[in-house]
């Protein structure tokens, strides 16, 4: 209903559309924070399981199915803490912010973050769907170095050791207004861990921006590799229809092979070309989309590096651009090898037009030849039955005369019969030939023959 009496009647969609914008906000997230971010593949999973999932949280009994309608939700626990729920095409998250325990900041090595989480028994494992990515991140309060290669080592020294002194990948984010440090590593808890160091007067909205950033490009990042798999074992199956199609193609220059059994053969891998392309199309389109998330949020960071370490940014195009070259390849050769098989489907189309066309020809030959021994039947025909009809024409006249004879004519019944035999011929003759050209028939002049008809056009 429009309640814009100065426009014209809302479209269906307006508010929904205009609503989109607003439909995740970033959390606010006071610091020191910890976040324990969880995302589950959805297939199979519907929004009744995971209301039923969502009620065994703290005060949530009474959550109702169009709650979840929206796609998002946040909870508000005890304690000060709160859980994230959305809902995307392929997979859900759950997001729990909460205080960060003492003595879990920089001075701690290796800190049991997993143990911490207020949540009740069990939650965590109960969670409806498969897991995809599963991450602690710890964001901590800590005055940030000068742009210095000794003051910003003195702050990397506690942040390795914060993950147990291994190789840890770290950038300065938003152009140096906090520190993103992480390594990369699944614990035995199944979490990976993350470490944001930023200054005391850090909002509480632009530590929310930042943990959001950091844990979709983390999410996407694995979600675009969904399709190396996919396209590794697709490779074999590529290689094999090559190679197929490369020998059904040099066949095709040999012409006593049959077309049938070409033609069958190709159909056959047509077939399965297809069928590969309808299981895998949306696991390859969307892994490019989930690239192009990942190339965004890593320009959101405006990272800048810090001396002796690798950007995030740049670790992940590292690690990720050769996996997303092998997909974008497997895709191209399963597009391209479906283009090729039309092309020799095409060729192999106009061999049999052609074969086709030789065995019209040759049959029109053969109805030709026919035609004419049918043209010289019918002359001889013809020939004998006007000389049969002369014959009788030329008794019943000697039967006149022979009466006439005995009736006492003058007359000689033989020779008048043998007079009349050139006359009676021609006669006989004549009559056949307006008796053909009354039906249609045409006679060729002196041959007696019926004109075969035309062969028919192209």
């Amino acid at each position: 209903m429009n309640t814009h009496r100065d426009l014209p009647p809302d479209d269906p969609l307006r508010q929904a559309l205009h609503d989109e914008v607003h439909a995740r906000p970033s959390a606010l997230i006071p610091l020191p924070a910890l976040i324990a971010f969880v995302a589950v593949l959805n297939d199979g999973v519907d929004r009744a399981q995971e209301l039923e999932h969502l009620r065994r949280l703290p005060g949530q009994a009474d959550l109702q199915a169009s709650d979840l309608n929206n796609h998002f939700l946040r909870l508000q626990l005890p304690d000060g803490r709160t859980l994230k729920w959305e809902r995307h095409t392929e997979f859900t998250r759950y997001s729990l912010v909460q205080p960060l325990p003492e003595g879990m900041g920089l001075g701690a090595s290796e800190p049991a973050l997993h143990s911490t989480l207020a949540l009740p028994p069990g939650w965590l494992n109960g969670i409806p769907g498969r897991t995809v990515a599963a991450i602690l991140l710890a964001m901590v309060v800590a005055d940030l170095p000068e742009q210095t290669a000794d003051a910003q080592a003195r702050l990397m020294r506690p942040a390795q050791h914060w993950f147990g002194d291994r190789t840890v990948v770290a950038s300065q984010l938003g152009g140096g207004h906090s520190w993103a440090v992480t390594d990369f590593r699944l614990r035995a808890s199944g979490f990976e861990h993350m470490l944001v160091v930023a200054p005391p007067d850090t909002s509480a909205s632009r530590a929310g921006r930042t943990s959001q950033r950091l844990l979709e490009l983390e999410t996407y990042r694995l979600m675009a590799l969904r399709g190396l798999p996919v396209a590794k074992a697709l490779s074999p199956m590529l290689a094999e229809a090559e190679a197929r199609l490369a020998a059904i193609t040099a066949q095709l220059e040999h012409k006593s092979l049959n077309e049938q059994d070409l033609l069958d053969q190709l159909v056959a891998l047509a077939a399965r070309v297809e069928r590969a392309t309808a299981e895998h199309t949306y696991r390859f389109a969307a892994t490019r989309a989930y690239d192009a998330l990942v190339a965004q949020r890593i320009g959101e960071l405006r990272e800048r590096p810090i001396p002796g370490t690798q950007t995030v940014g740049e670790f992940m195009r590292r690690r990720l651009s050769p996996a997303m070259a092998t997909v974008a390849a497997s895709e191209g050769r399963l597009g391209s090898l479906s283009e090729r098989i039309t092309r020799t489907s095409a060729l192999l189309r106009t061999r049999v037009d052609i074969a086709t066309e030789a065995q019209n020809q040759e049959l029109l030959a053969k109805l030709t030849r026919g035609q004419e021994l049918q043209l010289q039947l019918q002359t001889t025909v013809e020939g004998l039955s006007i000389a049969a009809i002369s014959y009788y024409v030329i008794s019943l006249l000697l039967y006149v005369g022979k009466g006439a004879k005995a009736a006492g004519l003058p007359v000689h019944p033989e020779m008048a019969a043998a007079a009349l035999v050139p006359l009676v011929l021609w006669a006989t003759w004549r009559t056949t030939r307006k008796i053909h050209e009354k039906l249609g028939g045409s006679l060729h002049p002196g041959q007696g023959g019926v004109k075969p008809p035309a062969p028919p056009a192209g």
